[in-house]
């Protein structure tokens, strides 16, 4: 068991930071241009990656376990989100016939 956080520790911890606000960065970039509901859902789910690989990385820094448990938390909404969220672009695509987001302006009252 403390096996992992010392290979983890091998790596500086800057080069965490710069992979996570990478994958941060490419996850937005990802929601503000794509307008297939499928891609956007799997850019917020890049973007919680990354901050998981940070929470991960602090927590095994800090030889403290509340990042990692934390890290459970946030797999467990991000799996109920791709539940529900998988489940609407379903009854969409049924309904349109399409992903597109820009077609969704329809449905408004």
């Amino acid at each position: 068991m403390n096996e992992i956080p010392e290979v983890i520790r091998t790596i500086p911890l800057q080069h965490y930071l710069f992979f996570s606000s990478a994958l941060f960065v490419i996850g937005i970039i990802g929601v503000l241009t794509r307008r297939n509901a499928i891609i956007i859902f799997m850019c917020i789910e890049l973007m919680l990656n990354a901050s998981n690989i940070l929470l991960t990385a602090f927590s095994a820094y800090r030889s403290d376990a509340n990042g990692q448990v934390f890290v459970f938390f946030i797999m467990a909404v991000a799996a109920a989100e791709v539940c529900v969220g998988l489940a609407i672009i379903v009854m969409i695509y049924r309904n349109l016939r399409s992903t597109d987001v820009k077609i969704l302006s329809n449905l408004k009252w």
